[in-house]
């Protein structure tokens, strides 16, 4: 018989590593390697990261969600959400909605247009706001990738 709690979370924790793996690339190694260039090469560098990262984090958002969402009730967690010494599973579900909304309302229908305007109008595109965001967001993320991992063995 196939444990698909067990399933959830091998899910669950793959496309963990794959949206938060790809962001520390994309924070730690890309942006900073194309921030030093001039504003077109440094657009269109990130337009190449961009389209090639944005839909797989994208489906590994959407996957977090959905086995997040079968974990809570197959393991029945819903009432953790309401006691404060589970705080980390707060923190879980606050990092992914910053990003999904990131990924799925403010890149696609506002900072993309901003940043792709300011590319072309701009004697230098906003390449260090960019990388800041990215390091904040990153921040938090591996900041709930501990929490989650240190609440679920007890540590809190």
């Amino acid at each position: 018989m196939i444990d698909w709690g067990a399933v959830a979370r091998i899910v669950h924790v793959l496309a963990v590593v794959v949206w938060i793996g790809g962001v520390w690339m994309v924070t730690t190694i890309l942006l900073p390697a194309i921030a030093a260039k001039a504003p077109a090469e440094f657009a269109q560098g990130f337009r190449e990261i961009e389209q090639r990262f944005a839909p797989q984090a994208r489906i590994a958002v959407i996957l977090v969600l959905l086995s997040g969402l079968y974990m809570a009730q197959h393991y029945a967690l819903w009432p953790r959400f309401g006691q404060s010494r589970f705080w980390w599973m707060h923190l879980m579900v606050f990092v992914w909605a910053l990003f999904a909304l990131l990924l799925f309302v403010l890149e696609p229908l506002v900072l993309r247009r901003k940043f792709h305007q300011e590319a072309a109008f701009a004697s230098r595109p906003a390449p260090a706001a960019m990388l800041r965001l990215h390091r904040v967001m990153l921040g938090l993320a591996l900041l709930a990738i501990a929490a989650a991992v240190g609440g679920r063995e007890g540590l809190f």
